[in-house]
């Protein structure tokens, strides 16, 4: 409820009081400069919007709204915060472009690589080549080895069976008088005197 009246008035004089009471110990800074300080300043101004405006209402005050000034220091503040944050974005993109850089060497290596594996895979297919030119190659002679090795293994399987035949044959009785004389005929001790 704003106040009116006698009541305005003594509200009044009583935000008066201090200016009046530092206008009498300074009279000559009261006229020429103004307040010193945000506070100062801010007293005055609150002292202003405390007086009663000069209105036709009859004894009703409006209130106005208080506009503190700006800090002097709000632009430093600003720019020490823009200076900052232009800092750390540069640290920011910074980074990304060493990563950048880290994986573009990565990259170069493992091209390298792969050059290097390409490499020992051409010449890994050109030695499998050659080897299977040689295989191809030495493949009749392989085949004619098979051959032997079979004929072999027949001819292995008839000298078995030409044993197995005499042995058989030798158990006939005819062979058995062939010994029988040819012991007779050979000298005791089996070796024949040649005369010449």
């Amino acid at each position: 409820m704003a106040a009116t009246g006698d009541d305005a008035a003594a509200m009044d004089s009583i935000s008066k009081a201090p200016a009046a009471h530092l206008a009498a110990l300074n009279p000559a800074a009261s006229t020429s400069v103004p307040a010193e300080g945000p506070e100062d300043a801010a007293d005055s101004l609150a002292a202003a919007s405390r007086r009663p405006g000069t209105n036709s209402d009859g004894g009703v005050e409006t209130a106005e709204e208080a506009v503190e000034p700006a800090e002097p220091d709000i632009n430093e503040l600003c720019t020490d915060m823009f200076e900052k944050m232009a800092v750390f974005l540069q640290g920011e993109l910074t980074a990304t472009c060493e990563d950048y850089r880290l994986l573009e060497n990565m990259n170069k290596l493992t091209s390298l690589k792969y050059m290097e594996m390409k490499d020992i895979s051409i010449n890994i297919s050109r030695n499998l080549q050659d080897l299977n030119n040689k295989y191809a190659s030495l493949q009749p002679y392989l085949d004619q080895i098979n051959q032997i090795e079979e004929q072999v293994s027949a001819l292995e399987q008839a000298a078995y069976k030409l044993d197995a035949y005499s042995k058989k044959l030798g158990e006939t009785p005819n062979m058995q008088k062939c010994r029988r004389v040819h012991a007779n005929v050979l000298p005791k001790n089996n070796t024949l005197k040649h005369t010449y």
